[in-house]
């Protein structure tokens, strides 16, 4: 589990005198202990209360509704842009809020209809411990958000900047007069890919460090709100859940610590990061939903055999209530996942973005559950069948095509995008970074594939696949060869129903389209160029870049 934070306030009326410190005492009940770093300790000014962690970090909760309404470090506040708070989505409204401090401590509760969210301060630390719990549906919380003022920190990201002139979708995409686009959506990396974010002055950072998205959705490769910047500040976030692009449901039950945390220009340490950051100080202090170390497991792999080296492989555990996932060691693909939930998950071995083998694994309290070595059987990975040709690499993501890198920071219509348009050759060498990543039914529709085939190969009849990372409104692949033979129109798969394409995310549920092509459509002539015509089909969509589109992960002509 994973969290840390810190900040700081002027030194004012925060140092407890010697009757608040009594009233202080009465009202933290029989768990107060001694605080013991100078300064430690905390007050009621009525509306608020007031934590000192001795560490030069002063920060305000509301007693209202559980906003942090004041974030201070080294005598300098950092939280706030337009007159809003930080909090759990966009504020809870009317809540019970509550603190105890237990030796060096102090929890602040907050309770929310069925949720709970939770801050918590240790003596010395410059770090805020957050968890929120949600038990159901009936309240919508899917974020925790760190506002903070405008000009504390240079925007080191500018793709994720939110203000421009032009909107160019719903009201969250823009571009600016030279044509590149911003979002908060653009966030660049997966969630395997970060611990924390945040910005640094050389001299102070601020941090947001993930908690280890147990109970989020998406799994390993997920793309989700990170941070932004506008004109009035910055946000960082902590995803409780986030709907565009989901491929699963949502998870319920408690989050965190997520942490924020102030550094002296540096990121945090490591010992605050998901999969290193334990917390027994917090086992007994009552929060909902907590598991504490002794009531996880582990699962330990010898290793994974049928790899290919030439790529990452990462294993991953899910159920509907958990998801865990950790790197294949490059030698032998071994691993470990500690922290674990107990329970039956699904074991998942991805190469790169592409699942290769799964498997059932139960989980016990306080034990491991060791597995003698994966073996991925032939064929579950699309590289190991033979191809006359093959466009990309089967890795369940549309790397190395054209415009997939800027894809994941920019809407397809920044002037940074090569032309989405273009037929494709297939022998010169260039023919993935020549096909466009994305294929939509209004701006590329019947891109065009030539290539040859020698007189036995156009013999026989051979399998064409068409492989894909997500789909918008339905769309998926319809073939077209030398204008005499075209496929049936596929059904289409399970995807999200969401924005993908022009919000950062080619995730979705990989898929693989196979086509059978009798030898009666090929040319026999080796000279003469085939043409394979592609075409995006659904009835759903509106135009342009919102029409129904596809995610392209590999497209190859088996033997």
């Amino acid at each position: 589990m994973p969290g840390s934070g810190s900040g700081a306030v002027p030194r004012r009326t925060v140092v407890l005198g010697s009757a608040a410190a009594a009233a202080g005492a009465a009202l933290a009940g029989p768990l107060a202990g001694t605080a013991s770093a100078a300064g430690f300790g905390w007050s009621d000014d009525g509306t608020h209360y007031v934590v000192d962690t001795g560490a030069q970090l002063v920060f305000k909760v509301s007693k209202t509704n559980g906003d942090l309404t004041s974030l201070v470090y080294r005598g300098t506040e950092y939280q706030g842009y337009g007159g809003k708070n930080s909090h759990v989505e966009s504020g809870l409204g009317a809540s019970t809020v509550t603190l105890r401090q237990s030796g060096p401590t102090i929890l602040i509760s907050v309770a929310y209809g069925t949720l709970r969210h939770y801050y918590a301060a240790r003596s010395g630390e410059n770090h805020l411990y957050l968890w929120t719990h949600k038990a159901d549906d009936s309240v919508t919380a899917t974020r925790y958000i760190v506002r903070v003022k405008a000009g504390m920190f240079l925007n080191d990201e500018p793709d994720s900047y939110t203000y421009a002139p032009t909107t160019i979708e719903a009201s969250d995409v823009f571009r600016k007069a030279d044509g590149q686009t911003r979002s908060k959506h653009y966030a660049r990396r997966r969630v395997i890919d970060y611990d924390c974010v945040g910005w640094t002055t050389g001299s102070v950072g601020l941090w947001m460090v993930r908690s280890n998205h147990e109970k989020a959705s998406g799994g390993p490769f997920y793309r989700s709100l990170l941070r932004h910047q506008s004109a009035d500040g910055g946000g960082l976030y902590e995803i409780l859940y986030y709907g565009e692009n989901q491929t699963e449901p949502q998870r319920y039950g408690l989050q965190g610590p997520y942490v924020i945390a102030f550094t002296d220009g540096g990121t945090p340490p490591a010992a605050l990061f998901p999969g290193t950051l334990t917390t027994p100080w917090a086992d007994a202090l009552g929060i909902s939903g907590y598991v504490p170390a002794s009531g996880r497991g582990r699962v330990a792999g010898v290793g994974i055999a049928g790899r290919d080296t030439a790529y990452p492989y990462t294993v991953a555990l899910a159920n509907s209530d958990a998801q865990y996932w950790t790197s294949a060691r490059a030698s032998d693909g071994w691993f470990s996942l500690g922290g674990v939930l107990p329970g039956t998950y699904t074991l998942t071995v991805f190469k790169s973005e592409l699942a290769v083998y799964t498997s059932q694994v139960s989980v016990s309290a306080g034990a491991t559950t060791t597995l003698n070595t994966l073996t991925i059987p032939a064929g579950n990975d699309p590289s190991d069948a033979s191809a006359i040709w093959r466009i990309g690499e089967w890795t369940g993501t549309p790397s190395g095509f054209k415009n997939a890198d800027l894809m994941t920071y920019a809407h397809p219509s920044d002037v940074r995008a090569a032309p989405w348009t273009g037929n494709v050759v297939i022998g010169g060498g260039e023919e993935t970074s020549a096909f466009p990543c994305y294929l939509w039914k209004d701006v590329n529709s019947g891109l065009l594939v030539y290539f040859r085939l020698t007189a036995a190969q156009a013999a026989a009849a051979h399998t064409l696949r068409i492989g894909v990372t997500t789909a918008y409104a339905g769309g998926r692949p319809r073939v077209t060869v030398n204008d005499v033979w075209t496929s049936a129109v596929p059904a289409p798969p399970a995807q999200p129903g969401t924005r993908s394409l022009t919000v950062g995310s080619y995730r979705g549920n990989n898929h693989t389209f196979t086509y059978s092509v009798p030898a009666s459509a090929w040319l026999t002539d080796p000279s003469r160029y085939n043409v394979l015509r592609i075409d995006v089909v659904s009835g759903s969509g509106t135009t342009g870049f919102l029409s129904a589109g596809t995610a392209v992960d590999a497209i190859d002509l088996l033997v």
